[in-house]
Order: C-alpha cells, then sequence, then structure tokens
C-alpha cells in the first residue's frame, strides 16, 4: 500500500509531472500528426488534484457525447490513459487515414470503430514509450477499448477503478488540435504507487 500522499506534493513535483505530460503529449501529437499527414497543436499539460467529480471540467459537460478510447497501463507503472474526441474530430480522423470524405452525420462502422482504435493504439504507445525512456521505467498500454457515450459515462471507468483506493486523484490532461478540424484530450492517470516511482526516478 502506498504512503504517497498526494495533499503533500510540492510546486517542484507538480511542475516535474506536467514536463513528464508536455513530452508524453508531444510524442504523440507528432505519431497523430504523422498518421493524419496534418499538423496537430497542443496546449500546455495541465496537472491538477482533483476530486473525481470534477474531472468533466476539463472536457465540458457530462451529457456531451464523446469518443473514449482507454487503455490500461501496466508494468513498472500502472494506471490508465483515456483518449476523448468529439465525433465530428472522430470522423475527421477516420476521412484522413483511411482516404475519403465520411458523412459526420452517420453512425461509425466497424472498420471505422477498429481505425479509431487503432488510432488509440498508436498515439498511446508514442505517449508511453516517450515516458519509459525519460525514465528508465517499463510502461505497457493495454488493448484499447472504445465507447461512444456522455462525457459522465466515459468518466465514470476511471472514477471507479480509482475511487476505491483515494478520494482524489491526480490528472495530466493536454487539450490538442484546433477549432475546425480536430479537437480532443489526453488524460493519463496513473495510480498512487506510480507518481511516487516516477518522481523517484527522475530524483524528485
Amino acid at each position: 500500500m502506498s504512503t504517497f500522499n498526494l495533499n503533500d506534493m510540492s510546486e517542484q513535483q507538480f511542475d516535474v509531472l506536467k514536463e513528464i505530460g508536455n513530452i508524453g503529449a508531444g510524442n504523440a501529437a507528432t505519431a497523430l500528426s504523422k498518421l493524419i499527414n496534418k499538423k496537430v497543436d497542443m496546449s500546455v499539460p495541465v496537472v491538477k488534484l482533483c476530486d473525481f467529480d470534477e474531472i468533466t471540467e476539463f472536457v465540458g459537460s457530462e451529457d456531451t457525447i464523446m469518443v473514449g478510447i482507454l487503455l490500461g497501463i501496466e508494468g513498472d507503472i500502472n494506471g490508465m490513459m483515456m483518449f476523448l474526441f468529439d465525433k465530428a474530430s472522430c470522423s475527421n480522423l477516420v476521412s484522413s487515414l483511411m482516404g475519403f470524405e465520411r458523412n459526420k452525420e452517420s453512425e461509425f462502422d466497424d472498420m471505422e470503430l477498429s481505425a479509431l482504435s487503432e488510432i488509440g493504439n498508436i498515439v498511446s504507445g508514442a505517449y508511453l514509450t516517450s515516458l519509459s525512456t525519460l525514465t528508465n521505467l517499463s510502461m505497457l498500454s493495454t488493448v484499447p477499448s472504445l465507447s461512444i457515450d456522455m462525457v459522465g459515462a466515459l468518466l465514470s471507468i476511471p472514477a471507479a477503478e480509482y475511487g476505491q483506493v483515494s478520494d482524489q486523484f491526480l490528472l495530466i490532461e493536454t487539450q490538442f488540435g484546433d477549432e475546425d478540424f480536430l479537437k480532443g484530450h489526453f488524460l493519463l492517470i496513473p495510480d498512487l504507487d506510480s507518481y511516487e516511482k516516477i518522481l523517484h526516478s527522475l530524483g524528485v
């Protein structure tokens, strides 16, 4: 059982985690950019100690319909990673990846959902590989799980998982894309033991 206390984190530790998010998300954005052959911009990551009911503040109202790609993190570091896209962005991603203009009003078919899952797989791999190289810790992603649902329902999964051991969690969140083509979020949620390992590996 971890004795690490999120409430006792120093400003330096928050800054280190923000830089970790910056490096991971930067590599993920680069991988996504290569996939769709378009520049993908990203914001400075936000590192915030949250109650679970606050998580929707980052991605919109609870009843907004979004596409969520959820992956577990295993190895020296454990936790979850989630990518959230609005449906219009997913249509644009599929169109770019598969080389045709799809009807944005239509539902995604099995092939398109598979393509979106593969995007999650590749982008998460880029994110975690960069962090693994930086920290010299093993980080592997599980097979991605894709769901289309309200934001509140999508985010209830990490809330249920980590709400068992803590009332709060530390969220590393990065917005990416632009207003016209692609809007989304990277969410990185390590478990308590993993924060301590990451910070210790970097001498903080």
